[in-house]
């Protein structure tokens, strides 16, 4: 597992990069109703900037590995929509993050990692 998750240190680096950064640009563009225009642009601002770090996390890992990160997205949002937004967190919805992570975890942990060619 940890010889996995160093073989695809860098492309889940950015993939975690893209999750925080969409997410972010989606809740400036619903902050963006009350908020004004600037919101609206530094959403997709971010949101931009989160699309090209996932374009850049592909060249370092394989899609198998590295599309299942963005499911952070899920967990990241939940935490906002609760810190910053108010919303509330059902015992379900920790449930559901729980379950979310554990499946990131063992995805991105799970990638054959090549043998040694002297063994």
């Amino acid at each position: 597992m940890l010889a996995s998750l160093k073989k695809n240190r860098v492309g889940i680096l950015f993939m975690v990069c893209s999750s925080i950064c969409v997410c972010l640009g989606q809740l400036f563009w619903k902050l963006s109703k009350d908020r004004g225009a600037l919101w609206l642009i530094l959403g997709f601002g971010l949101y931009g900037i989160g699309a090209l770090a996932m374009i850049i996390g592909y060249k370092f890992g394989k899609v198998s590995i590295l599309q299942p990160i963005l499911s952070l997205n899920y967990i990241l949002s939940i935490v906002l929509g609760a810190v910053v937004l108010n919303e509330t967190i059902t015992w379900q919805k920790c449930l559901g993050v729980l379950i979310i992570f554990a499946g990131v975890v063992l995805i991105a942990g799970g990638d054959e990692v090549e043998k040694d060619a002297a063994v």
